[in-house]
């Protein structure tokens, strides 16, 4: 691999990491989302760099730090962030989800791959050098990105000027797949609204009054199923689009990637990474109804769900926003009361990646796992970057990880690959040397 790692080191920190449950998402413990920065702090600063906990009001801690560059070398920003999500139903995990447990060469918890592995590729990096480093540092690990990222923006005013770099690495994206490392070079962008919809100012009895008097629901089920065509592609009118590059995915890899069941056929029409990558999806995240358990027989008086679009690059955000409000209120049946509330947006994201710290990173990757690194796009969307791209406008945005396709980031059993994370640890670390000529 061309750089020494101390794996056993790596995955010692990465273990006592992910035995934190740092969620910071609101009704959680937020002391543990504190404990995790102090030992992310420990953790990087026992690597060469002196870092330490930043707070700002009513955001959740970041880790920072700072190396002077030699003379005449450049500075490179390294990014991760330590909190996590929450675990989902526990029954679903194979394992205590914060407890890791390695089989089959992946290590399993809650944060493995998303994002604490992150820190600890730093630190390797870092390590890897033994103090003499040919470029400067400066280091943000966050401790909200799962919650949205809302004060990202707050401490890059405060602090901008002291983590400035001529390249930023922000290690919370992941590999074409299992062996095979990714530069991500887009991303898209995401909006989201609530729709709730009223057809009576109660519920009344659904065998005296149902036929002609609709529900909520059957009205919501319907606007919802307008929001696709008969292929499932996204019928939102006045979307842009493109094309990318398929690379080798195929549609067998896919559904083993996503344990899609037999029966099920794809949706949309197009290439498949361009469906992932350069096009809309629509997925409905959560709908407010009487559960079954304990409903009853009547006519339910509202219902309301939470829609969520990805938008892909070229498509600006608030269009996009305006143009889901509007059809979705457009799809409102037999003349349903409809309110439709939107919550949140990010932009999508596209990159040139050319220039000396593309091509630096492109080399550490063939070197750290001996073939050329994919260059692919994520159908995800991560907002902070444009927050990154805002203050620091002239600097390389290089978004790397150790996870893959089977990581399961956000769902239960998440894990990573101990070998790629051995080789992003290499990988990091040989970049430093080559984006500064050595």
């Amino acid at each position: 691999m061309g750089a020494s790692v101390d794996m056993k080191r790596v995955r010692s920190e990465l273990e006592t990491l992910v035995r934190i449950p740092s969620v910071s998402h609101p009704g959680h413990d937020p002391e543990q989302v504190r404990r995790s920065a102090d030992q992310t702090a420990r953790i990087l600063s026992d690597a060469g760099i002196e870092a330490h906990v930043e707070t700002i009001a009513g955001a959740p801690p970041a880790v920072m730090g700072r190396i002077p560059a030699p003379a005449g070398a450049p500075t490179v920003l390294l990014y991760a962030h330590h909190d996590v999500q929450p675990t989902g139903p526990r029954e679903l995990w194979k394992t205590d989800p914060f407890e890791p447990v390695e089989k089959d060469g992946r290590l399993y918890g809650r944060g493995t791959s998303d994002d604490k592995c992150g820190i600890v590729i730093h630190a390797a990096a870092l390590r890897a050098h033994a103090g003499k480093l040919p470029v400067g540092i400066t280091l943000f690990i966050e401790g909200e990105e799962e919650w949205g990222s809302p004060n990202l923006g707050r401490y890059l005013d405060r602090y901008g000027e002291q983590l400035r770099a001529d390249a930023v690495i922000l290690a919370d994206a992941g590999m074409w797949r299992a062996g095979h490392p990714a530069l991500t070079v887009s991303l898209r962008g995401i909006v989201a609204c609530d729709v709730e919809v009223r057809t009576l100012d109660h519920a009344v009895h659904s065998g005296e009054f149902g036929g002609p008097v609709p529900d909520a629901l059957t009205v919501l089920s319907k606007t919802l199923a307008k929001l696709h065509d008969d292929r499932g592609s996204v019928a939102v009118p006045g979307l842009a689009a493109a094309t990318a590059d398929p690379l080798d995915l195929t549609e067998k890899e896919l559904r083993a990637q996503v344990g899609m069941r037999p029966g099920v056929t794809l949706t949309g029409a197009g290439g498949l990474t361009e469906r992932m990558w350069m096009k809309p999806a629509v997925s409905i995240l959560g709908i407010d109804s009487p559960r079954i358990e304990g409903s009853t027989n009547q006519l339910v008086p509202s219902a309301r769900a939470r829609v969520s679009m990805r938008i892909p690059p070229g498509q600006d955000a608030e269009a996009a926003m305006a143009a889901l409000v509007a059809h979705l209120k457009a799809s409102v049946p037999w003349g349903a009361e409809a309110t439709v509330t939107p919550r949140s947006s990010g932009r999508p994201y596209k990159v040139d990646a050319s220039g000396p710290a593309y091509d630096a990173m492109r080399r550490a990757m063939r070197e750290a796992w001996g073939r050329d690194a994919a260059l692919m796009g994520n159908g995800g969307s991560i907002p902070f970057v444009f927050d990154f791209r805002k203050a620091f406008p002239d600097a390389a945005i290089l978004l790397t990880g150790a996870g893959d396709p089977t990581s399961n980031a956000h769902s239960e059993n998440e894990s990573v690959s101990l070998d790629d994370l051995e080789k992003s640890c290499a990988a990091e670390a040989l970049f430093f040397p080559y984006l500064a000529g050595r």
